[in-house]
C-alpha cells in the first residue's frame, strides 16, 4: 500500500480540484491519501504556500505539483512504482 499526502489549505479551489482528481484516480486498494493543511505548520507553509496543491509520495518524497490531470497522476504513480 502506497501512502500519499496532498498538501493543501482550506479555501484553496485548486486543492479541491486536485482532491477530486485524486479521489477518482487513486485505487483505494493500493493507495492511501491524507490531506495536510499547510496553514498549521510553519515549515510546510514556507515550502508549499505558493505551490499548493502538491501531492507527495511519503516513501520516496517525490512530488507532483499542480497542474495535473488523471493521466499526469497515473504517470506519476507509474514512475514511483517503477523506481522501487
Amino acid at each position: 500500500m502506497r501512502q500519499f499526502l496532498l498538501m493543501s489549505s482550506v479555501g484553496c479551489h485548486l486543492c479541491d480540484e486536485a482532491a477530486e482528481i485524486l479521489i477518482h484516480t487513486l485505487d483505494p486498494q493500493q493507495h492511501l491519501l491524507d490531506e495536510v493543511d499547510i496553514a498549521y505548520d510553519d515549515a510546510l507553509m514556507e515550502k508549499y504556500a505558493l505551490l499548493i496543491p502538491v501531492l507527495v509520495d511519503e516513501v520516496s518524497g517525490a512530488e507532483l505539483g499542480w497542474p495535473f490531470d488523471h493521466e499526469g497522476l497515473r504517470g506519476f504513480i507509474a514512475s514511483i512504482h517503477a523506481s522501487v
